[in-house]
């Protein structure tokens, strides 16, 4: 038999040696019964009310796999608290020819073993549900006598022994002196940097930032207001700020909040990290500038002429026509059948070539099983002697060794088919281009630089030798006022530097799908994985600028 195991805790107060002391057990059960452990399922500070726990999520979705037979748990509790979803994924794992077995908790087979498991499922619900009804009643009693019902304490307060809210007179004054400052007309970062040059930290005792300075002056506290839950005491804790000077503050803030942003404009430039002067090699950033009747235009500019750092005369672009012109091309990439395949049987070698085990496993496999075959060949034909008992025996544990080893291969490193891959592709087709969320996607997922000349452009697509040069003849409504010049002559971009090489054998679009595939949420991770932050790639595979986190997922 081949299991896995699944150990989980409800909340942060409880301790990592609980995980380690469910896995123990679970794991000297599984010795003892014979069961082949292929792979743990840990959900850390998760409750079991819901179902909305990544690792159980996975583990019910690698079930369709086939790969083992049996989850074992610690106690049914740890599986779920709720009878419905208990009944639903177990129904599921039954599907897919997988039972839930505990590990502390003997239960027999058959019809005994059906009312046992009930119960004790039904157990575990109404103590979950009895335990929340005592906490809420408890806390709804300390709510009514306004006592600190645990959490964050906010700044300027402390709680003494019969937990009531206190002034504390360290840190009060630099609150109410926050508020005045920004009723007085400082900016929140002003604020911050006046709080952080006294010392004054946020309720992790990190220092202040904008978000923490917002929530600070958002908070009805201040005020002497107690709120949980539905219950609001006016006036239930000593108040710090007086009511006039929260309510000018909060005017102000929803003031600024309503006007508009100043550097929204710059989130707006699709082609940031990605488009390069075809002259000098530099990026081009965007820049707007407002013309005598108030229209603001936006362009893309190359960076040395902005700095004058370098001899470069390139003029500026239309921010829409470079944009336009560049989606255009990208959609003419994907709706091409035969770049799609090129694409397909790059990523189908690559996965070969990512996944090295795999291949060498089911090739020992198959060695293993032939040598068996021959082996019970020549027993059939009468050769049979100590030794070739002891040898078939060890080519059958050979045999399992490998099975369990190529098992736990494919659920760490699923094999996404062929098919997928196409239809993860052609759903690129359905892209709406008017929407600027999906032009971005496009042009994250399949363009690795543009160097743009003054008559030409020329654009590198994350595939092998995805190479295309699009000059500006036929071109209407040019980039710049004047594109004078020619640079036809040239027959390709300058010397690039290392970073601006595209991914290796298509990796980004690669570790997109494996993402749609395996991802039990609709936003998913790629290879670059939580290291990734966007415009900086720790992976060396990733792409200049492409955000691999905005690699959609199809699921």
């Amino acid at each position: 038999m081949k299991a896995v195991i699944y150990a989980r805790y409800s909340s942060d107060s409880q301790r990592e040696e609980s995980i380690e002391g469910q896995i123990r057990e679970c794991t000297a059960f599984a010795e003892k019964n014979g069961i082949t452990v292929l792979r743990h399922y840990i959900d850390r500070a998760f409750s079991a009310k819901t179902d909305n726990r990544p690792e159980f999520q996975n583990m019910i979705k690698d079930s369709n796999k086939k790969l083992f037979d049996t989850v074992i748990v610690w106690k049914l509790d740890r599986f779920a608290r709720n009878r419905y979803d208990s009944a639903r994924h177990k129904a599921t794992l039954k599907k897919n020819g997988v039972k839930v077995v505990s590990a502390t908790e003997a239960i027999a087979d058959g019809s005994v073993g059906i009312m046992m498991e009930t119960i004790l499922e039904g157990m575990a619900e109404y103590y979950s549900v009895d335990l929340s009804e005592k906490v809420v009643r408890g806390m709804t009693d300390n709510a009514l006598k306004c006592m600190f019902n645990g959490g964050t304490l906010p700044i300027g307060y402390i709680i003494d022994k019969e937990q009531h809210f206190q002034i504390d007179l360290v840190t009060s004054p630099f609150v109410l002196a926050a508020f005045e400052k920004y009723a007085d007309g400082a900016t929140m970062t002003e604020v911050r940097d006046y709080l952080n040059e006294n010392g004054v930290t946020n309720t992790r005792g990190k220092p202040m930032t904008y978000n923490s300075v917002q929530h600070l002056l958002n908070n009805r506290r201040y005020i002497g207001e107690y709120v949980y839950r539905e219950i609001v005491v006016p006036d239930g804790i000593p108040a710090i700020v007086p009511l006039d000077l929260f309510e000018r503050v909060q005017e102000k803030m929803a003031k600024n909040k309503k006007a508009p942003a100043r550097h929204k404009a710059e989130d707006d430039y699709l082609l940031t990290t990605k488009l390069f002067c075809g002259h000098c090699g530099a990026y081009m950033c965007g820049e707007s500038g407002t013309s005598r009747t108030g229209v603001v235009h936006h362009y893309y500019k190359c960076v040395s002429v902005k700095k004058k750092r370098a001899e470069c005369h390139k003029k500026p672009v239309k921010k829409r026509w470079i944009e336009d012109l560049v989606v255009e091309e990208a959609m003419k990439m994907v709706m091409d059948d035969d770049v799609v395949d090129a694409i397909v049987s790059m990523l189908m070698d690559l996965q070969g070539r990512e996944n090295t085990n795999l291949p060498l496993y089911q090739q020992q496999l198959r060695e293993t099983e032939t040598k068996i075959e021959n082996l019970l060949k020549a027993i059939t034909e009468g050769v049979f002697t100590k030794s070739t008992k002891t040898l078939l025996e060890e080519l059958e544990a050979a045999k399992e060794e490998l099975e369990n080893r190529i098992a736990l291969e494919k659920l760490e490193k699923p094999q996404i088919s062929e098919e997928f891959m196409r239809f993860w592709l052609h759903r690129f087709r359905k892209l709406d281009m008017a929407k600027k969320e999906h032009r971005q996607m496009l042009i994250d997922v399949f363009i690795n630089a543009i160097f743009l000349y003054d008559d030409k452009m020329l654009i590198t697509f994350n595939y092998k030798e995805g190479t295309q040069t699009i000059t500006f003849d036929d071109v209407k409504n040019g980039g710049s006022e004047e594109t004078s010049g020619s640079d036809l002559d040239c027959s390709s971009a300058p010397a690039r530097r290392k970073r601006y090489i595209a991914c290796d054998e298509l990796f980004c679009v690669y570790s997109g799908i494996l993402a749609a595939l395996t991802s039990p949420k609709e936003k998913c991770l790629s290879a670059c994985g939580p290291a990734a932050t966007p415009g900086i790639f720790k992976s060396r595979f990733s792409a200049p600028g492409v955000d691999c986190r905005k690699i959609p997922c199809f699921c």
